[in-house]
C-alpha cells in the first residue's frame, strides 16, 4: 500500500510541470490557388518557443519555401498575406549576417506523392497575445508555402505562392 502511494505521488510530481504549463495551440488550414485543401499546419506554444508541424498534401514535388507572413489573409491570390513576418525588422534568410527574420522557416520537401511532413521549432515568434513578436497582432498572420525553394539568402527566390493558411487559435 505504501509503495502504491509513493508511486502515485511520484506520478503526480512528474505530471505537475506538464499541467502547470498550459500550451496554446493554433492551426492554419492550407489551401491551394485552386481553393482545394493542401493540408494543415499546427503551431503549439511551448516553454521555449513554438513547435510548427506541417502536414501538407497535393504540393508540387520538390522543395518549397515555407514562411510565416505578416497578415492573416489569403485573399484571392494570397497576396493579401503580405510579406514575411518581420516584427524586429531583420533581413531575410538564415545566411543573412544579422540573422533571419521571425517569418523565416526551413524549406519543406514534398515527395513523389506531393506530401510534405516537417516539424520545425522557432523561438522567434509566440502565440501569446501581449508580446511584440505575437502572431496575433491586429491583422494576424498566415503561413505560405511557395512554389520553389527558399535561397536562405537576402532574396528569398522561392517564387509564387502555392498554398496559404490563416493562423487561427484553437
Amino acid at each position: 500500500m505504501r509503495i502504491t502511494r509513493l508511486l502515485a505521488a511520484a506520478g503526480v510530481g512528474v505530471l505537475l510541470p506538464l499541467v502547470a504549463y498550459a500550451s496554446e495551440v493554433a492551426v492554419a488550414d492550407l489551401v491551394g490557388t485552386d481553393g482545394k485543401s493542401r493540408g494543415q499546419v499546427t503551431l503549439t506554444e511551448g516553454p521555449n518557443g513554438v513547435l510548427i508541424q506541417v502536414r501538407a498534401a497535393n504540393l508540387a514535388v520538390g522543395e518549397h519555401g515555407f514562411h510565416i507572413h505578416e497578415t492573416g489573409s489569403c485573399a484571392p491570390d494570397f497576396s493579401a498575406a503580405g510579406g514575411h513576418y518581420t516584427p524586429g525588422g531583420s533581413g531575410h534568410g538564415f545566411m543573412h549576417p544579422d540573422g533571419p527574420h521571425a517569418g523565416d522557416l526551413p524549406n519543406i520537401h514534398a515527395g513523389a506523392t506531393g506530401n510534405a511532413r516537417a516539424d520545425v521549432f522557432t523561438d522567434a515568434v509566440t502565440l501569446a497575445a501581449d508580446a511584440d513578436n505575437t502572431l496575433f497582432d491586429a491583422d494576424g498572420s498566415a503561413i505560405i508555402v511557395h512554389e520553389g525553394r527558399d535561397s536562405y539568402g537576402a532574396e528569398a527566390g522561392a517564387g509564387g505562392r502555392e498554398a496559404c493558411g490563416v493562423i487561427e487559435r484553437q
